[in-house]
């Protein structure tokens, strides 16, 4: 009963914690990463004449639900001798609510000083504790850069910080976000990239979404979906969600074992006392019920146990693992190695039916054997030496 309750209850709580991470990487990362990007590889003056009335194409796409423009740039902080390497990203802030769940996680009104002209730039909580910042300090911004000789020459410019946003993923690791036409006035020529973040949806479908849009666009621009980008942690996601209910699904099949084992030595010890109920008229059918009656208590009330524990966890156990954080001083995820930087929970009904129901159906299975076995003791084979 106890290895049947423990079974079911880390079914359950693991299960959940995938699950957990699963929504995060749905509604999180993916609220805050582009669905899609457009962007072009022909020549910069010209691409910009076009984005308008390729913006106006693409929203014409059924599925497409936003579109907002951007600009990228890989960067060096400096901060004193502190050194961080960035991708910058340049924004309109107000198109970006449009495509993005960043304004969830950063003031507005610093997410709105990041208009045209503006020096200020939006730091991850993790990149800003790293460099020292606050909100208010400035700092150096270096793009590398090639002048007409090959020679490096970088473009260096001063910023101001003015928020910084914690979304507890590891996007707060290596990503600031600046002005757009500043973007565009510390971009190189030469290395420009520009282009249009594209929200659909369904994020699910973002890979057919992108190749139907490539195909009525110029030539010269292309598109890029989620998947690209974060298409192994998704599915590493629910692969390691498999490998593990899998696995746990054995520790089920072992305790159903148990039930075997315990029920296989109950009708050894109780052979004698078999065979003298079957002396007073019971019949075999009545033995072999009676035993599997005994199975199916054991599963029935180790598998109510293991629910109810591992739903009890399930439902707690983010604040359960923050509380050990903090009482220990210590950090079991980190967003530099996994996607989030806490654990996440999501326990879903249709989990708890599939464990239960497993759980219950092997534990029955598992009494036939015993059972049959207690059905067919010859009376007075079992009564002879006694």
């Amino acid at each position: 009963m106890l290895g049947m309750t423990i079974g079911v209850a880390l079914l359950i709580i693991v299960l959940s914690v995938m699950n957990g991470f699963e929504r995060e990487m749905h509604t999180r990362i993916l609220g805050l990463v582009p669905h899609i990007t457009v962007s072009s590889y022909a020549a910069p003056d010209l691409a910009a004449k076009q984005w308008p009335a390729i913006t106006e194409k693409l929203l014409h796409h059924d599925e497409v639900e936003a579109a907002a423009p951007f600009a990228e740039l890989n960067a060096m902080l400096l901060r004193g001798t502190d050194v961080e390497g960035v991708l910058i990203y340049g924004i309109d802030p107000e198109q970006e609510k449009n495509v993005s769940i960043i304004h969830e996680y950063v003031d507005l009104q610093a997410l709105q000083r990041l208009q045209n002209g503006s020096n200020a730039i939006l730091l991850g909580q993790a990149l800003a504790s790293r460099l020292q910042l606050s909100v208010g300090d400035k700092l150096n911004v270096m793009v590398p850069n090639e002048n007409a000789k090959g020679s490096v020459a970088p473009i260096f410019t001063r910023l101001q910080v003015a928020g910084v946003f914690n979304t507890h993923t590891e996007i707060d690791q290596s990503i600031a976000l600046i002005a757009l036409d500043k973007a565009l006035a510390i971009m190189p020529p030469q290395q420009r990239r520009q282009g249009l973040r594209i929200r659909v949806n369904n994020t699910f479908e973002a890979s057919r979404i992108a190749w139907e849009l490539e195909q009525n666009i110029p030539y010269g621009f292309i598109t890029r979906d989620w998947t690209k980008t974060h298409g192994n942690l998704y599915s590493a996601i629910q692969m390691s969600k498999q490998l593990v209910a899998l696995m746990l699904l054995t520790i089920i099949a072992v305790a159903a074992f148990n039930v075997v084992s315990a029920l296989v030595m109950i009708v050894t010890d109780k052979r004698a006392d078999i065979a003298i109920l079957q002396t007073c008229g019971a019949s075999s059918s009545a033995i072999m019920a009676t035993f599997m009656v005994q199975g199916t208590l054991i599963a029935l009330i180790g598998t109510a146990l293991g629910t109810i524990f591992g739903v009890a966890i399930s439902l707690s156990i983010t604040d359960i693992v923050a509380l050990i954080e903090q009482s220990f001083n210590m950090q079991f995820l980190n967003s530099d190695v996994y996607p989030v930087d806490y654990l996440p929970s999501d326990l879903r009904l249709g989990d708890i039916a599939m464990v239960c129901g497993t759980a219950f159906i092997m534990s029955i299975l598992a009494t036939v054997y015993p059972a049959w076995r207690a059905s067919k003791v010859q009376p007075a084979e079992a009564l002879r030496y006694e």
